[in-house]
């Protein structure tokens, strides 16, 4: 197929919704019903880090209500520009742990796959805000520099793909990155970190499904949802889509101050998620990214709330409360 054919084929409905996802800090105060106030500090911010937020999720925030959970995840402020101690560019040694470009291979057994840089929302405390994707970015060479390296070595049973978000790629060409790695015996999991099942179910189509379905792949995907309120009945629709075509479903959450950071909000997540047919998997606390320290729940804090989660939650449904430390070989597993 040309290049040519395919930028004329026509877009599917997510891609039309995506396009139409709200960047303007001005029409999102609009939207809300909240006080112009807001918009300086917030187009402020937005300038150092841009706002995207697709309009379906901006409907699952409470109107007037300038801290509602989901609003307080993507709306840009004015502490963004704060410079904290302890807080880096890249906090949790990305650059270090790259051999080749795209490729990050901190772990035994497997190796991630940043895909793309793009994402559908614009997360406040993304670790990878700071990120060089257009210095890291294995699709310029066709991925060639980074199959090799997957194939090269045959450790490694397991791709993760990451970003950004992978799933802001077209399925035609996931299908043929599936493809690829199909291609490479050891390979034996393909695992995908996304957040667009939560923040814009419509991703998940029969496109989607249909190649995830024809893999020969183990397929895993680690959804992103950190409040109740996320999910939704079209979320619950996509999430079921996904079990029912055989996708091993995991969430993971950051523990961010003013969303999550209570017992009963992080019951009602995983009962929420459980209910979606999705296993609570972790509960992060915060990379310490520049520009995010206004969402830290300290450490004892984090303690306090896992006792409290599991006085009131069947052992099955409290996540592993983790912390990703440069140069460890796992996860830090605090609780």
């Amino acid at each position: 197929m040309s290049a040519q054919s395919v930028t004329s084929l026509p877009l599917a409905h997510w891609q039309r919704e995506l396009a139409q996802a709200v960047s303007d800090p001005a029409r999102l105060l609009q939207m809300l019903e909240l006080p112009p106030s807001l918009l300086s500090a917030s187009r402020l911010a937005a300038a150092g880090f841009s706002l995207r937020v697709p309009r379906g999720y901006v409907a699952r925030m409470r109107k007037g209500d300038a801290y509602d959970p989901l609003l307080r995840q993507v709306l840009p402020v004015a502490e963004e520009a704060v410079e904290t101690a302890g807080f880096r560019f890249d906090a949790v040694g990305d650059l270090g742990a790259m051999p080749v470009p795209g490729v990050l291979h901190k772990y035994q057994g497997r190796a991630l796959l940043v895909a793309t840089g793009a994402c559908a929302i614009h997360c406040r405390y993304c670790f990878r805000r700071h990120f060089p994707y257009a210095e890291a970015n294995p699709a310029q060479e066709g991925w060639s520099a980074a199959l090799d390296y997957i194939a090269a070595d045959s450790s490694l049973r397991e791709v993760i793909l990451s970003g950004g978000d992978p799933l802001s790629l077209s399925d035609t060409r996931l299908s043929a990155l599936s493809g690829a790695l199909q291609s490479i015996a050891h390979v034996k999991t393909l695992r995908i970190h996304t957040r667009l099942p939560i923040v814009l179910p419509e991703r998940v189509d029969d496109a989607l499904l249909g190649w995830l379905a024809a893999s020969r792949l183990r397929p895993v995907m680690v959804v992103h949802a950190n409040h109740a309120h996320e999910i939704d009945a079209a979320v619950r629709h996509a999430l079921g889509r996904l079990v029912a075509t055989g996708v091993v479903l995991f969430n993971q959450s950051v523990l961010l101050a003013g969303v999550n950071d209570s017992v009963q909000a992080l019951a009602a997540l995983s009962e929420a998620l459980f209910d979606a047919g999705v296993t609570p998997y972790y509960l992060h606390l915060l990379d310490r990214v520049q520009g995010t320290a206004h969402f830290e729940v300290d450490e004892a804090r984090a303690r306090d709330l896992m006792h409290g989660l599991r006085a009131c939650l069947p052992g099955y449904l409290v996540p592993r409360l983790v912390r990703e430390q440069e140069g460890m070989p796992f996860k830090l597993v605090l609780a």
